[in-house]
C-alpha cells in the first residue's frame, strides 16, 4: 500500500476522524480502517493534547495514510485561537508523528484572506469576494517555503481553498491552475452551489479539472444544493471523497457515509 495521498487509486475515501482524546481519535481510526476508507482526515484543531507523543499514538495507531489537518477550529466548532504560525508548527509536529500530508488551506500565513479577498482583482477567480485565495507573492513564497519544508521531511501537501460563493467552470479551472504553481501534491476546492444549477456546474467543472490540470484535484460544492457532488465529483474524476464513517455531535453533517459512499463508487465502477 502506497503512503503517498496523491498516488492512492482515485477516488481515494477520507475517513474524517474529530475526537478530543487520544483514545477516541484511535477508535474512529479503526472504524474507518474496518469502515472501508483508504486514508485518514484528522482534526488536529479537535485534540486536547497535541505534543509530539500524542500524535505519534493517533497517527502511529493507522495503517491508512494520515492528512492532517487544522481548521482551527475545535471539538464544538469553537475557534481554537491558534496564530497562523502556531498552526504551520502543528503541521510539522505531525508530519515528525507520521503524518503522510497536510491539508494547509490557501490563507495559511495571511489570517485576514480566511474571511475575504484583500488582492488586487486582476484574476477571473478574485470576482465576487473570495475566501481563503491569496495573490500576494510574498504570502505565496513564504507558503512555497512550508511546503517545501514538508516535502523535505517526506509528506506531501494539500492545498485547500474554500471561496465560500458560486464560481464558474472557468473561474475554478483558473484557480486550479494559479494553486498548481505552489507545488502542492493535491489541491482541493470547495465552492458553494445554491441551486441545481449550481450543482450542475460542478459536476462540468470536476471533469475539466481532470482534464486540463496536472495535480490531483479533490472539488465538490457545499450549500444546500451541493451535497450530492460529494459522491459523483469523485465518481467523475476527483481524488479525494471526504466521509464520516458515523455522525455525532462532532461531525459536518453534509460530508456522506462511508460505508454508502464505497458501495456507490464500486458499482459506479462497475458500469463504467
Amino acid at each position: 500500500m502506497t503512503n503517498k495521498i496523491s498516488k492512492l487509486p482515485s477516488p481515494a475515501l477520507a475517513g474524517v476522524v474529530k475526537s478530543k482524546s487520544v483514545k477516541g481519535a484511535i477508535a474512529e481510526i479503526a472504524n474507518c480502517t474496518y469502515g472501508g476508507a483508504s486514508m485518514i482526515d484528522l482534526h488536529l484543531s479537535c485534540l486536547e493534547n497535541r505534543d509530539k507523543e500524542s500524535l505519534e499514538a493517533v497517527i502511529g495507531y493507522s495503517r491508512l495514510p494520515v492528512l492532517a489537518l487544522n481548521y482551527n477550529a475545535d471539538y464544538d466548532g469553537v475557534p481554537a485561537g491558534f496564530s497562523e504560525e502556531e498552526r504551520v508548527q502543528l503541521f510539522l509536529r505531525a508530519v515528525e508523528a507520521g503524518a503522510a500530508g497536510i491539508d494547509m488551506q490557501g490563507y495559511t500565513l495571511d489570517i485576514k484572506s480566511k474571511d475575504g479577498f484583500f488582492g488586487e482583482d486582476k484574476y477571473s477567480f478574485t470576482k465576487g469576494n473570495p475566501k481563503e485565495i491569496v495573490t500576494d507573492k510574498t504570502v505565496i513564497a513564504k507558503q512555497c517555503e512550508v511546503i517545501e519544508q514538508v516535502h523535505t521531511m517526506g509528506a506531501e501537501v494539500l492545498l485547500s481553498c474554500h471561496p465560500g460563493i458560486a464560481m464558474s467552470c472557468e473561474q475554478i479551472v483558473d484557480l486550479a491552475l494559479f494553486l498548481e504553481k505552489r507545488c502542492p501534491d493535491v489541491i482541493k476546492i470547495v465552492t458553494i452551489a445554491e441551486s441545481e444549477d449550481d450543482l450542475i456546474e460542478s459536476f462540468k467543472t470536476m471533469l475539466a479539472l481532470k482534464r486540463e490540470v496536472k495535480t490531483p484535484v479533490s472539488y465538490h460544492t457545499a450549500g444546500k444544493a451541493g451535497r450530492l457532488s460529494r459522491v459523483v465529483n469523485p465518481i467523475l474524476g476527483g481524488h479525494i471523497a471526504f466521509c464520516v464513517e458515523h455522525y455525532n455531535e462532532g461531525s459536518l453533517i453534509e460530508q456522506p457515509e462511508l460505508q454508502s459512499v464505497k458501495a456507490i463508487i464500486e458499482n459506479a465502477n462497475k458500469i463504467i
